[in-house]
């Protein structure tokens, strides 16, 4: 039955993103990149609310009272990385504009990726560090003072149920550039979207969002070590059967 609903559920998505994609390219010429998003953010609802629908994915969220209430406050969102599912779920689920750090291969991705390219994100190529953290810092500051939240996810790549990868100071590095708050974000999706997998469960999906913490006057490793620290806790809290104790 599961495979059934993975089916319908990659079907949905494959007729839907092909005609919106088409049309965030049409209309990117002549409407602001803030209402280009919203578009995009609408379609990605759509995506979210089929994955409830065709899976039986729920999400369950926790802390929106921590995020910035001030439509201009600016924050760096770093949030853990389990499958698919939260690439979907954070535009959908928040109040302000998100802007992705990502690799500019997904740009080459037919239709979602054609899709993505007309958006004001921050895309890099991850063989140019040095250059690709200034663009980083210097698109960032840019979409931060214009009222955008950058989203990134520090381990860089999704990590598998239960365990914990790298976390890189990128993060906190442009927080601390740009002189604003993170909000570290725990997501337990692999617990209904197993990692890299094509068949899903159904279930629910905590999504808990931590307080602001400051990066005035803070060492990158420090604060990144503080925001690692705040969300396997929570990853803890949340999915205790992923994490058995060890005797």
């Amino acid at each position: 039955m599961n495979f059934i609903r993975a089916v319908l559920h990659m079907f949905w998505m494959a007729i839907t993103v092909i005609p919106w994609a088409l049309f965030v390219v049409g209309v990117s010429y002549f409407i602001s990149s803030t209402r280009l998003y919203w578009v995009c953010a609408a379609w990605l609802r759509l995506a979210v609310n089929s994955g409830t629908w065709i899976l039986g994915i729920q999400n369950r969220i926790h802390g929106m009272e921590n995020l910035p209430q001030g439509a201009k406050d600016p924050a760096v969102l770093l949030v853990k990385h389990q499958s698919t599912w939260e690439t979907f779920v954070m535009p959908a689920i928040m109040p302000h504009p998100l802007a992705y750090v990502f690799k500019k291969e997904l740009l080459s991705v037919p239709f979602f990726g054609w899709a993505m390219g007309r958006l004001d994100m921050i895309h890099i190529d991850r063989k140019q560090r040095s250059r690709a953290f200034a663009k980083v810092v210097q698109q960032g500051r840019r979409l931060m003072q214009e009222g955008v939240w950058v989203i990134m996810f520090p381990e860089g790549t999704r990590i598998p149920r239960g365990q914990k990868g790298e976390y890189k100071t990128g993060g906190a590095r442009l927080a601390i550039a740009a002189g604003v708050p993170v909000i570290p974000i725990a997501v337990t999706s692999a617990r209904c979207w197993p990692t890299k997998a094509f068949i899903k469960k159904p279930g629910v999906v905590d999504i808990s969002i931590g307080q602001a913490i400051s990066s005035v006057g803070r060492d990158a490793d420090e604060l990144m070590g503080e925001v690692e620290n705040w969300i396997e806790a929570e990853m803890h809290r949340l999915d205790p059967e992923a994490y058995p104790a060890k005797s």
